[in-house]
């Protein structure tokens, strides 16, 4: 067996993913590219990458069964996940240019167009970590590389005794509050790309790996 978790990366048409692959590799895991159901049912961590627009992503993601993989996995409590466009599809649905597309429902919230007076979104910024991220751990004061001109702006999740609520990390755009990342349970997601963030994505990624 080997001492590296595996995890896969989810090809399914979307983008430069040979980024994705180097940094998930640097941070300790052994990797593959797939497309494959079962493969990436299997391994210790599934990625799944996203750039683009929400309505092609989730075409994408149904041509190779995504969302039912991403639920299967999640059902039996296995680590999934999302960058950028790959944490929008987990949402309820997206809405761009006055389209609607179902998402993955794995969250309720809507993905919708930044209110900035700047759009897209694109460099690095600060991000507002809750209390006890493990995503975050020993990187909570630094700055992250974001790119896109969609997000989750109004969120707020009700849970019962029963279930914990996620952590969730909050970035500002122009005025314009967004979720910058979703740690719950198994289903972790980032809106910005660790994998062009430097050290600090490097780590944040490491930190992943780690709890596989």
């Amino acid at each position: 067996m080997s001492a590296q978790p595996r995890v896969a990366v989810l090809d399914y048409g979307s983008g430069n993913l040979r980024s994705a692959v180097r940094a998930i590799e640097r941070a300790g895991a052994e990797v593959e590219l797939t497309s494959d159901f079962d493969a990436c049912l299997e391994a210790d961590g599934l990625l799944v990458p996203g750039v683009g627009a929400y309505a092609a992503c989730m075409a994408g993601l149904r041509a190779v069964r995504g969302e039912r993989l991403i639920g299967r996995r999640l059902a039996g409590g296995r680590p999934v996940l999302g960058i950028c466009v790959g944490m929008q599809i987990l949402f309820e649905r997206g809405v761009e240019h006055g389209v609607e597309t179902a998402g993955c429902d794995e969250w309720p919230g809507v993905v919708e167009r930044l209110q900035a007076p700047v759009v897209p979104h694109m460099g690095w910024n600060n991000v507002d970590v809750p209390e006890g991220s493990r995503l975050f751990s020993g990187i909570e004061g630094e700055r992250f590389y974001f790119v896109h001109s969609y997000g989750v702006r109004d969120w707020a999740l009700r849970t019962n005794d029963r279930t914990r609520a996620p952590l969730v990390t909050w970035a500002e755009h122009g005025g314009d509050r967004f979720v910058a990342a979703v740690e719950n349970g198994p289903l972790t997601a980032t809106q910005f790309h660790p994998e062009k963030s430097g050290d600090a994505g490097a780590a944040l990624l490491h930190n992943w790996v780690r709890s596989l």
